[in-house]
């Protein structure tokens, strides 16, 4: 009995001093990372005041203030006025891939890829069969971070050039991301990796919510010498907007590092980490003792390709260990997510003397198209199954199942509203109305419906519009579409559009609208 007075006076007077805060995290704060003792003291709590309460409620006054009694009345008055301890907020750590495939992955049937940690991940949460990002990097960026249309942010057409040229086309900076939601609730935000939604240093991660960045601005890199390759190149490597120069070291090591730095400078207080990598996304250029795995393998694409997996998985483990080694885990909501489908773009070379780069002409940095779609098809750049449809997992050990799968429509929109209503924070008042959806209920009962009725694409010239198991492909430039069947045996190979012009119509008719509606410009 003495302990526990003990105990009740020190959280007393530590609350009084203002030390159970979590940005300061004191006593309070070690009883919220810590969910044992935690759980341990509510219980405490309620035997405590149901046994005050008895004393109080069957003696008269008198007799509760003689010296028999005077320790439960005081612990019944502690108890009850004092306010209850909250569960730590959960970290949240977002990890996006850079042009992993439909299912490249093992458990999503990949048998020629080593993915270890991807695979835990699936086994410790939920796997999304049906996960939709988008045709290319930059709007699956703005889908992601905004939970929007990316059309609705500008996300029109690519988002790169260097950060001291011309402005371009960059994410507006009305549009709200999750660092920007997160940071009025206390999180630290970082963002290590590619960002790619506007080069100008008048944007970027900085002027969005982000505490930290360390990355590239742009759309890819050589991973040695931090180089982007396309026409002329350009040297795209920044702290912030200052330029950093690591010639010879490896890029996907660099921003793993500072996102298990920023995991640990933060492991007191909530925090938000987007590790957005570079890979598997060309260059191929995986680590030599990933490369030694796929030596045997006489195909070249699937070498290619699996090394640079084996690698991205690798690093995804670092961080999940990461987290584990602080005991984090258990409260840190871990998303994995590509940003769409594989690349084929296997004829990239540098096409011009005297690159920045100091690579010569000729020198190949293309993608090796060693991406796995089982039935379906496309890749990267297109609106088809394989274009579109990534792996998509979400790992919560303290809250949400484990080792199970959701066959519905999701899309990157969702991961917005999910995380908030996980964290337990509220948009901002007057913030733009998301597009995305709780994915919650569909987590919690296995035959919970979509939200989608429809999904919409937009990307450049080209568009697509999905309704039921229809889907129609089309584009600005001309009046000719492509309508698939999604359930077909062999899905979007046969074109219905001639045999059916009405579903075509309505189709188009749908799309035209949400281009109205999201403010479509070209």
């Amino acid at each position: 009995m003495a302990f526990m007075f003990f105990f009740v006076c020190v959280w007393f007077f530590q609350a009084l001093l203002g030390l159970t805060t979590r940005s300061s995290p004191g006593f309070e704060g070690w009883i919220q990372n810590n969910h044992i003792f935690f759980r341990a003291v509510e219980i405490l709590r309620i035997l405590v005041l149901a046994r005050a309460a008895k004393c109080v409620g069957g003696v008269d006054l008198a007799s509760c203030l003689a010296n028999t009694h005077r320790m439960k009345v005081l612990l019944f008055l502690l108890f009850a006025f004092l306010p209850r301890v909250q569960a730590a907020k959960p970290n949240v750590v977002i990890m996006f891939t850079d042009d992993q495939g439909t299912l490249d992955a093992g458990c999503y049937g990949a048998k020629h890829l080593i993915t270890p940690n991807i695979d835990k991940l699936a086994a410790t949460g939920v796997k999304f069969t049906q996960a939709y990002a988008h045709t290319v990097c930059c709007p699956a960026r703005a889908a992601l971070l905004t939970g929007r249309h990316p059309q609705r942010g500008g996300v029109v057409h690519w988002t790169q050039g260097d950060m001291n040229t011309a402005k371009g086309i960059n994410m507006a900076l009305e549009e709200v991301t999750l660092a920007e939601a997160l940071k009025p609730a206390g999180y630290r935000t970082g963002l290590f990796g590619k960002w790619h939604l506007g080069a100008h240093k008048d944007y970027g991660p900085k002027k969005q919510g982000f505490d930290e960045f360390f990355g590239i601005r742009d759309g890819f890199i050589d991973n040695y010498n931090h180089y982007f390759l396309h026409p002329g190149g350009f040297h795209d490597l920044y702290e912030g907007t200052k330029t950093v120069k690591k010639p010879g070291e490896y890029f996907p090591e660099l921003m793993v590092k500072r996102s298990l730095k920023f995991i640990e400078e933060n492991k007191e207080s909530p925090f938000f980490l987007c590790t957005a990598f570079n890979i598997p996304h060309y260059p191929e250029q995986a680590l030599k003792k990933h490369e030694a795995l796929f030596k045997d393998e006489p195909n070249p694409e699937l070498r290619s390709y699996g090394a640079i997996m084996a690698t991205t998985d690798y690093y995804v483990g670092q961080i999940v260990d990461k987290l584990e080694e602080y005991g984090l885990r258990e409260n840190t909501i871990v998303i994995f997510m590509s940003d769409n489908g594989h690349s084929e773009e296997t004829g990239n070379k540098i096409r011009n003397d005297g690159h920045l780069s100091g690579h010569p002409k000729g020198h190949f940095y293309g993608a090796s198209g060693g991406g796995y779609t089982g039935k379906w098809i496309g890749q990267k750049g297109s609106f088809l199954e394989g274009g579109v449809r990534v792996p998509a997992i979400v790992s919560f050990p303290a809250k949400l199942p484990k080792g199970v799968a959701r066959d519905q429509i999701m899309t990157a929109m969702d991961w917005f509203p999910t995380v908030l209503d996980l964290c337990g924070v509220k948009q901002a008042e007057g913030a733009p109305k998301l597009d995305g959806h709780n994915l919650l209920p569909l987590i919690e009962k296995a035959n919970a419906p979509s939200k989608y009725q429809s999904l919409y694409f937009a990307w450049g010239t080209k568009w697509a519009v999905r309704e039921g198991d229809w889907k129609l492909i089309g584009s600005t430039r001309n009046e000719n579409v492509s309508l698939h069947n999604l359930v077909e045996e062999k899905p979007e190979v046969k074109n219905h559009a001639k045999e059916k012009p009405e579903k075509a119509s309505q189709l188009r008719a749908l799309y035209s609208k949400w281009a109205e509606q999201v403010k479509m410009k070209w």
